[in-house]
């Protein structure tokens, strides 16, 4: 078969000339991208002679998608009868049941063979939250810090009993190793067997140097894996963050609420036996005070180390964290279903979102309170989305050309431990599957006149975005905040990783019958009070609309590319092109 694999953008300006005309809205902020494209081929189309405009198939589909399907789908999977939908858990059982059944009543096929589940081998490793961090002077003086109120900590080795006892701390700055931007925190340090003190991001973001690094975009240096992972290959026993709220983007809350508790891995043959003793988090005063009691500013430290790489400088502290563990290993799963082809069916446009959370937060035997972490946004929302786009295109006259795919991963919240299954072992080769969109928490923040695009800049998906935005009439912005990462915090990360162009956009800054004001308001409550809390559940002010509208425009995307036979690109100088452009070469 001939498949014509030309960037996307050349065929948008082409079917331009005798596309149906929709104007450019005149709304958007200043840094809002305009669009110059005209929309490109659509399915079948009518002619609505009262309005005197073209109606296409797609047009009708899309109001498929229906607030009230969708709050039924978010109240069902983040009901407290869910708990909070935990990965191995009566919740994960429930969902995935809840799921197929919608899949099978919808009349799509299953993902994986004559089944809509995955096996994902996960090991569950919790542990014991009665323990502590002891940092010791070198005249023998000990202090104490809290696990969980002061500090953080356990391991991804699956061992009952493990940790570090009186390992030596020894400072590495960002803990990066990065020669494309000549910088090596680690050289000329000895960590093997000691314990790494390392900051969260990168140094482009605390320089605000636009050359260094990606200034303020974090790059996957900055991600707290990345941090593990380094040090780990360094031969390190264990690695502290230390956490700070804007260059983590979130507050102490989540670290606490997000690193207790059952913690899962995927399993593996060795037992994750080269991984660290320790990986953990110190809030960013003890850290402080850690430092002070090494005669160490951690403040003017923390400066320099985002001008060069860290320069040696012993602690002369030593640290010891007991780690007992309680060990489970089960399967989750995965869950998907796909609408085939009807010319190139070995061709898939994949919809993905992660359907996990954190389940119940631990605390005693009869006390009461709300200990729940529904995550009704944090993702009942996108997972729900998975069904009402689906619903969509089986209101299609005929299905598209290529197959469309609707996957609902696990372990999101664990580090995307489910699409990291997923990508190993795809359903659909890699090479094979054409683009995607991810639907990680929609937007009930309020219609808007913009759409907000994580990884901005990144692919030729973002030509196809804007082209579809304008029948909303809206255009493209960029994430207001790159330097958190946003790119490689959710599923999407692992497709890209193999080089498929995965589209991560949602809601936006301008509002259209709110304020900008309130739009921003909404964000930054959510952020500070209930993302990866117990708050996290449906609230009265969210506002439907906006959340089936980008619904819609994530339909009409997947609907024409599906329907085409191109191939959108990464841009130039993307990290991700060269893997695309060596896969599809296979």
């Amino acid at each position: 078969m001939n498949i014509n694999r030309s960037p996307l953008y050349l065929v948008i300006a082409s079917l331009a000339l005798g596309a149906c005309d929709r104007p450019a809205p005149e709304t958007g902020n200043d840094e809002s991208v305009q669009d110059a494209a005209a929309a490109p081929a659509e399915l079948a189309t009518t002619q609505d002679e009262t309005a005197g405009v073209e109606t296409t198939a797609i047009d009708t589909a899309q109001a498929a998608i229906d607030g009230d399907s969708l709050m039924a789908h978010i109240r069902t999977l983040a009901s407290d009868e869910f708990g909070g939908r935990a990965p191995m858990s009566d919740g994960e059982r429930l969902t995935l049941d809840y799921l197929e059944r919608e899949f099978e009543a919808l009349g799509l096929e299953p993902m994986f063979g004559d089944s809509y589940r995955q096996p994902v081998p996960l090991v569950s490793i919790e542990a014991d939250a009665n323990t502590a961090l002891t940092i010791t002077a070198p005249d023998g003086t000990t202090v104490e810090y809290a696990y969980g109120a002061d500090a953080v900590f356990g391991t991804s080795r699956v061992q009952e009993e493990t940790g570090i006892e009186a390992s030596e701390l020894v400072w590495a700055g960002y803990g990066i190793v990065a020669p494309e931007y000549d910088w090596n925190d680690y050289e000329g340090l000895d960590v093997a067997g000691k314990t790494v003190v390392v900051l969260v991001n990168d140094p482009g973001y605390a320089s605000g140097d636009p050359d260094l690094f990606n200034g303020n975009k974090m790059t996957y240096y900055g991600r707290w894996t990345y941090k593990y992972e380094e040090a780990a290959r360094q031969g390190a026993a264990g690695a502290l963050i230390v956490h700070q709220t804007e260059p983590a983007s979130y507050g102490w809350n989540v670290v606490e609420g997000s690193w207790t508790g059952p913690q899962f891995h995927l399993a593996s043959a060795d037992g994750n036996a080269g991984n660290l003793a320790l990986e953990g988090w110190l809030r960013h005063d003890v850290a402080q005070e850690i430092f002070a009691a090494a005669g160490k500013d951690l403040a003017a430290m923390t400066a320099a180390a985002a001008e060069a790489s860290v320069t040696p400088e012993p602690l002369a502290l030593t640290a010891t964290a007991p780690i007992r563990n309680t060990l489970e290993h089960a399967e989750s799963y995965n869950i998907g279903a796909v609408i085939p082809g009807s010319a190139r069916p070995e061709e898939m446009f994949i919809y993905m979102g992660h359907w996990d959370h954190l389940g119940v937060m631990p605390h005693e035997d009869g006390a009461e309170g709300d200990f729940i972490y529904n995550g009704a946004e944090d993702n009942a929302s996108g997972t729900a989305g998975l069904l009402e786009v689906a619903k969509a295109f089986k209101a299609l006259p005929q299905a598209p050309e290529r197959t469309v795919g609707f996957l609902a991963v696990t372990a999101e919240e664990s580090g995307l431990l489910g699409s990291k299954a997923y990508a190993a072992k795809p359903a659909w080769p890699m090479n094979q599957t054409v683009a995607g969109i991810n639907m990680d928490v929609l937007n009930f923040a309020g219609l808007v006149n913009d759409i907000e695009v994580v990884g901005f800049g990144g692919s030729e998906m973002e030509d196809v975005l804007a082209t579809e935005a304008r029948h909303f009439g809206r255009t493209l912005t960029p994430e207001a905040t790159p330097e958190a990462g946003y790119y490689y915090r959710s599923d999407h990360f692992n497709f890209a990783k193999k080089g498929v162009p995965i589209l991560y956009a949602k809601g936006g800054t301008v509002g259209r019958e709110v304020s900008n004001e309130a739009i921003a308001e909404y964000k930054a409550t959510y952020r500070a009070e209930r993302y990866h809390g117990v708050a996290d559940e449906i609230i009265d002010d969210w506002n439907i609309d906006s959340a089936v509208e980008d619904l819609q425009l994530f339909f009409r995307i997947g609907a024409n590319v599906a329907d085409s036979d191109q191939w959108p690109e990464w841009n130039v100088g993307n990290e991700f092109k060269a893997i695309r452009n060596a896969s599809l070469a296979e």
